[in-house]
């Protein structure tokens, strides 16, 4: 018994270095944004943990629909759930499934998971990712979540590698910590390009504060409702150099967090 314990820890082990490792032959989906893709080689890694991090709380709106643009990027035509947590809902409101479709999303192809707490959003996460059927699972969680841990990411980047869904999570109100994510970004909102617009398009402030296969960067996009992909906003690409991953929120974008 403890033999087979043993192995089954080494097995274990060996698959969680070979992910942290990181391969250049996974699958990459282009975002669309030029210089972002070219600092991401590519894409973001299909079957992969990627965080998404609100700049503080009332920039939530613009990183829910950075999130959004990134999962209709991988998943394409196939399903994408969205796991919330029900407190998430209450601080910062429901999905609308119409803007969600303004954003070139298809609300036939989404299904929306609420959780009672963050506990039961990562068990309803993990599950989601085991079907190979799903494009993407979205986790949308409030506030610095403690069972949200190195342990959890592992599991969730476990659980998407072996059945090629991506992992995108969403936090609000919180701080980046220890994880196992392929990247990590800090979103803000950004002013629209053309002042004349009664109603632009979305325009956002965006952060690659870690990349495990590169540089990070910062860029201002715009997502492109029709075309269903990121493209060059009003102001010029640059890179910035990494942040580590336990540095506060406050450090890596300049702002103090909400709270």
């Amino acid at each position: 018994m403890i033999h087979a314990r043993m192995s089954t820890l080494a097995s274990l082990q060996r698959t969680i270095g070979n992910l942290e490792s990181g391969a250049d032959d996974l699958a990459r989906v282009a975002l669309g944004h030029a210089g972002a893709d070219a600092v991401l080689q590519g894409g973001l890694v299909r079957g992969a943990l990627h965080e998404v991090f609100a700049g503080s709380g009332r920039h939530g709106a613009a990183a829910s629909g950075f999130i959004a643009g990134l999962a209709h990027r991988l998943a394409g035509r196939r399903p994408l759930v969205w796991v919330r947590q029900d407190f998430a809902e209450r601080e910062s409101g429901a999905l609308s499934m119409s803007g969600l479709n303004e954003l070139g999303l298809d609300p036939r192809l989404l299904v929306t998971v609420r959780a009672a707490d963050a506990e039961a959003a990562l068990r309803a996460a993990a599950d989601a990712l085991a079907c190979d059927a799903l494009g993407a699972v979205v986790l949308d969680v409030w506030g610095e979540v403690r069972a949200l841990d190195l342990v959890a990411s592992r599991r969730l980047t476990l659980a998407a590698r072996a059945s090629n869904v991506s992992c995108l999570v969403l936090r609000t109100a919180a701080a980046p910590s220890a994880s196992t994510a392929e990247t990590r970004w800090v979103v803000h909102s950004a002013p629209s390009s053309s002042a004349t617009e009664a109603w632009g398009a979305p325009m956002l402030d965006t952060q690659l504060v870690r990349n495990r296969h590169g540089q990070t960067g910062r860029w201002i996009m715009e997502w492109n409702c029709d075309e269903g992909a990121f493209r060059e906003g009003a102001a010029h690409s640059r890179l910035v150099a990494a942040a580590p991953a336990n540095r506060s929120l406050e450090t890596v974008t300049g702002r103090r967090r909400a709270g």
